[in-house]
């Protein structure tokens, strides 16, 4: 009885942590990177004395701050579900991986207090000074998605602690948890996720209004900066996704080998993009011989290890959704890379965004599919550490909690995230349409929209 009761929560913890992981990180990744557009826009702004720009600046500045208040929520959410859905790793590693969470709190705080002060700092502060109060909600919003991944990160490569005999942890070391060997590839990866995604779904919502015959400067700006911000990350994230591969097949190697579908070790290993992975290799898929091994060691004779070094029961599942998770992020990638060099020819060409309706629609797009490549993103980490909790150290099945009425609390949070998406969708769309219909929700700035800054706040320091 007690098996099935572990067996039936283990499934329905996963899912409701993975349902609520999977709402809070778009919001988390709005919260770390609209605050780095609306700098931008701000300091466009300012140096040219470009109302538009500021106007930009101001309405992105609430956006953000209505993202972060709902990412407050969403958040808090996850952090009781660490304890209410896994009291056994909490119990036992808390200690260890606390002091990232409580970092993570800090950096929280200080980046709802500053997007504060930045809002309401329109109203009262000269331009420069206005603008240096919104720096330190881009280093919060970067430090605090630096201490929640890190915390992933330790999970997928665990150090900086020893257990003893009977299983508890002794000899803490916080900076070898901190700064643990997936740190490197893992931080940097999801951070300029967040970006990516924050970047192309703003430049989506102005695609969209451009497509419907919006071409004033206000949407062909609003298109530019986030459209230029992300065609310039995009190969940044390529080359680390790169780099976090080829980590991940060394320190990691069940995990990879069950990504790309590599059954057995071998040299001169055959990438397959697409497909489904089966007991007799991959079907459905396209073959590229020698590629996986040239990718892992840049050389078709690398050896690649495959799944079965490892008993069945400590093998991910499912593979094929790993597999195909992992070749939508690739492809997704790749095909924003393709966006960013038909931009940036265009523009080199005729220093103006490209006029075509195919070109729109192709940004239009693209928010949505970047949105999804994170969430395949997460999907690769997480389902690829499995069976592990902490991995080789902690078994999921191990962590979980014993108690009755888990899949009531997934139905419960559930019905609180569509109610939360639905009002936050909603406030969204009142602001923009409010906007749109030019209702002039910011005449109290004394050097934003409408007006251009004043000679005094446009140079240097704070007057």
């Amino acid at each position: 009885m007690n098996l099935l009761l572990a067996t039936d929560n283990l499934l329905a913890a996963r899912e409701q942590m993975a349902f609520t992981l999977g709402f809070h990180i778009i919001l988390a990744s709005l919260g770390v990177g609209f605050p780095a557009l609306m700098l931008i826009a701000n300091y466009i702004g300012l140096r040219r004395k470009d109302p538009v720009a500021l106007e930009l600046a101001q309405r992105w500045s609430k956006v953000a701050a209505v993202t972060i208040a709902v990412g407050a929520v969403t958040g808090t959410v996850l952090s009781f579900e660490f304890g209410l859905l896994w009291p056994e790793f909490t119990n036992r590693f808390g200690e260890v991986f606390g002091v990232l969470f409580t970092i993570e709190g800090i950096f929280f705080f200080l980046e709802a207090i500053f997007i504060a002060i930045y809002i309401f700092g329109w109203k009262r502060l000269s331009g420069w000074a206005h603008f240096w109060t919104g720096v330190p909600v881009v280093i919060c919003g970067i430090g605090g998605a630096f201490s929640v991944v890190a915390v992933n990160s330790w999970m997928n490569q665990p150090q900086g602690f020893t257990l003893d005999a009977a299983g508890a942890v002794t000899d803490v070391d916080p900076i070898k948890v901190i700064f643990n060997p997936a740190v490197p590839y893992e931080v940097p990866h999801m951070i300029l996720a967040a970006y990516l995604v924050t970047c192309f779904l703003v430049a989506s919502v102005y695609a969209v209004g451009m497509l419907r015959g919006r071409r004033d400067r206000h949407h062909r700006l609003g298109l530019l900066i986030p459209l230029t911000v992300g065609c310039i990350l995009a190969p940044i994230q390529f080359m680390v996704g790169d780099t976090a591969a080829r980590a991940i097949a060394k320190d990691q190697p069940v995990k990879f080998a069950s990504i790309e579908c590599v059954e057995k070790t071998h040299r001169d290993v055959t990438e397959y993009l697409g497909g489904r992975c089966t007991d007799d290799g991959v079907k459905g898929g396209i073959a590229i011989p020698g590629l996986d091994s040239l990718l892992v060691g840049f050389s078709t004779d690398t050896e690649v290890t495959g799944y079965d070094t490892v008993p069945a029961k400590d093998q991910p599942q499912p593979k094929t959704l790993l597999h195909l998770s992992f070749d939508y992020m690739v492809g997704i990638g790749s095909a924003l890379i393709a966006l960013g060099l038909w931009f940036g020819f265009v523009w080199w060409r005729k220093r103006d965004i490209p006029q075509t309706k195919w070109f729109l629609r192709a940004v239009a797009v693209s928010g949505v599919a970047t949105v999804l490549a994170m969430e395949a993103g997460w999907i690769v980490t997480e389902v690829g550490r499995q069976p592990w909790i902490v991995y080789e150290v902690m078994r999921t099945k191990e962590a979980v909690t014993r108690a009755n009425g888990v899949w009531v609390t997934f139905g419960l949070v559930v019905l609180l995230y569509a109610a939360l998406g639905t009002a936050t969708i909603l406030v969204l769309r009142s602001m923009a349409r409010r906007w749109r219909e030019g209702e002039n929700l910011d005449a109290d700035v004394p050097y934003g929209p409408g007006e251009g800054p004043p000679a005094a706040s446009a140079g240097g320091g704070g007057k």
